[in-house]
């Protein structure tokens, strides 16, 4: 059991540098690798085989139909990226959980 705890706190870990790279969460004024576009509290997510991409509040963490879909990308990806977090669904899953979370 605490075995599955300190997994969770690693990937919870993982999760928030993730969030950093690829949000406006904490964005100071002179950083300029951070994307533009992506409102304060919000985050980005690549969907699909064409790597769709979406962007969604950081309060869908909390959901947990976002969060079934982060431990799909956990499991085939892990949460070690450069780039933003990549959802393993096709796009019309993603819509239709985005539609239940809205």
């Amino acid at each position: 059991m605490a075995v599955r705890k300190s997994n969770k706190q690693t990937q919870s870990a993982a999760l928030k540098q993730i969030i950093r790279r690829c949000s406006s969460f904490g964005r100071n004024s002179d950083t300029s690798d951070l994307p533009n576009d992506v409102p304060r509290g919000h985050f980005a997510v690549y969907v699909g085989d064409n790597r769709s991409r979406y962007i969604v509040p950081i309060s869908w963490l909390n959901h947990v139909e976002f969060q079934g879909l982060l431990e799909r990308a956990a499991e085939e990806f892990g949460f070690n990226h450069d780039m933003g977090l990549t959802i393993p669904c096709q796009e019309e899953d993603f819509l239709y959980v985005m539609s239940i979370i809205q």
